[in-house]
C-alpha cells in the first residue's frame, strides 16, 4: 500500500468559504449549548461571536472584491468574472439579511421585547428569494447550499415562529414535521442510500478504476456521517423539549459535532468557490503559494508511506521545478529563448563572402 500526500494535493480543491462557515457554526453550537446548560454566564451577544466573525469576513471579503473590481477594470475580462462578481453580490445580500435575523434573535433572547414572528420575517423573506437564486445558480453552474437550505425550510421557519409565540399548541414532534420529511428524503434519497448503493456497485465492478471507487466510497461515507448525526440530534432535541429528557444540551447537540467535523473535512475536497472574495481572482492554492513564496519549495515534495520490501520505482524528478511562476515572467523567458534561437539561426544563414583586397596604385 502506498499513500502519498503533498501540499498541492491538500489545498488544490480546498474551499475556504465552507471551511470558515462550518467552523464558525461548530463553535457557535458548542457555546449555545453551554449557555443553555448554564455552564457559562456569557451574554447571548458573546455567544453569537462566531456568527459575527462569519458575517464580518463576508462583508470585508465582498468590500475588497468590489474595490478590486472597480479599481482594475481589465480583471473583468478574465473568464467568467461577471458571473463570479454577481454571485458574490447575491451572497452578500443574503448574508446581510441573515445578519438582520441574527441580530433580532440575539436581541429577543436578551430583552424579550419582540414577537418571534417579527424576528423570523427576514429569514422567511430569504427563503422566498432563495428560490429564484437557486434557479439562477443552477443556470450559471454556481453553488447554492445556503439558498437551498433556506428555500426548502420555509415552512419549518413559519412553524417555529408560531410555536415560540404560542399561537399553536402542537408538540415539538409535530412542529418539526417539515424537517422530518426533509431528513427522511435525504436519508433514503440521493444523499445517503443512493450514494451507498452506487459506491457498492462501483466496488464490485472491475472495469472501474481505483480512483473512481475511492471517490464514490468517500462520498457515501461523508453523506452518511453528515445526515445520520443530524437525524439523531433531531430525535434527541424533540425528546428534550417534549418529554424533558434528562440530558444536557451539550449531549443533545453532540451528534452535530460529527456532522460539522465531516463537513470541515469535506471542505478540503470541495471544488469551486467564488474567486472574487477578497479580490483573490485565483484558486486558493495558487493564492496561498503567491502570498507565501517559501511554500513553493514544498509544493512538489510528496510524503509517501510504502511497505518495506516492496519494489517501488522511484518517481522521476519533475521537469518544471517552479510550476507556480508568474505568467508574465514565464512569457518573458520564453520570448528571450525564442529571440536567442532566431538570432543564432540568422547568423548561421548568413552567406560567407571571401575576403578580397584591392591594390591601390602608387
Amino acid at each position: 500500500m502506498c499513500m502519498a500526500m503533498n501540499l498541492q494535493s491538500l489545498f488544490q480543491d480546498f474551499n475556504p468559504s465552507k471551511f470558515v462557515v462550518h467552523t464558525c457554526l461548530l463553535i457557535f453550537t458548542a457555546l449555545l449549548a453551554l449557555k443553555l446548560d448554564n455552564t457559562i454566564a456569557w451574554s447571548y451577544w458573546a455567544v453569537f461571536t462566531p456568527i459575527w466573525v462569519w458575517k464580518f469576513l463576508v462583508v470585508i471579503g465582498a468590500t475588497v472584491g468590489t474595490y478590486v473590481w472597480w479599481q482594475y477594470p481589465h480583471f473583468r475580462l478574465e473568464g467568467e468574472a461577471y458571473i463570479h462578481y454577481k454571485a458574490m453580490l447575491i451572497s452578500l445580500a443574503i448574508h446581510l439579511i441573515l445578519l438582520m435575523f441574527e441580530l433580532l434573535v440575539c436581541d429577543q433572547l436578551t430583552t424579550k421585547r419582540h414577537v418571534w414572528i417579527l424576528v423570523f420575517i427576514p429569514l422567511i423573506f430569504i427563503s422566498i428569494v432563495s428560490i429564484a437564486i437557486c434557479i439562477w445558480s443552477v443556470k450559471h453552474d454556481r453553488s447554492y447550499e445556503l439558498e437551498l437550505f433556506c428555500a426548502v425550510n420555509i415552512l419549518q421557519f413559519i412553524f417555529l415562529a408560531l410555536k415560540l409565540d404560542d399561537f399553536i399548541n402542537w408538540s415539538w414532534e409535530v412542529v418539526f414535521v417539515p424537517l422530518w420529511i426533509l431528513m427522511c428524503l435525504s436519508l433514503v434519497g440521493e444523499w445517503v442510500l443512493y450514494s451507498i448503493i452506487f459506491a457498492g456497485i462501483l466496488l464490485r465492478t472491475p472495469e472501474v478504476n481505483l480512483q473512481q471507487r475511492r471517490t464514490s466510497f468517500n462520498s457515501a461515507l461523508a453523506y452518511t456521517f453528515t445526515v445520520v448525526p443530524i437525524l439523531v440530534f433531531q430525535v434527541l432535541l424533540t425528546n428534550k423539549l417534549d418529554d424533558g429528557l434528562a440530558l444536557s444540551y451539550m449531549v443533545v447537540v453532540s451528534p452535530l459535532f460529527v456532522s460539522y467535523a465531516t463537513l470541515i473535512i469535506m471542505s478540503f475536497s470541495s471544488k469551486g468557490g467564488n474567486k472574487w472574495w477578497f479580490g483573490i481572482r485565483k484558486d486558493f492554492c495558487q493564492f496561498l503559494l503567491s502570498v507565501f513564496p517559501l511554500l513553493q519549495e514544498y509544493a512538489n515534495i510528496a510524503y509517501s508511506n510504502t511497505n518495506r520490501g516492496s519494489n517501488v520505482v522511484p518517481a522521476e524528478p519533475p521537469v518544471n521545478q517552479e510550476p507556480y511562476r508568474d505568467e508574465e515572467t514565464h512569457k518573458k523567458v520564453k520570448e528571450n529563448k525564442k529571440s536567442h534561437k532566431n538570432q543564432k539561426k540568422n547568423e548561421a544563414m548568413k552567406p560567407v563572402v571571401p575576403v578580397t583586397s584591392i591594390d591601390m596604385p602608387d
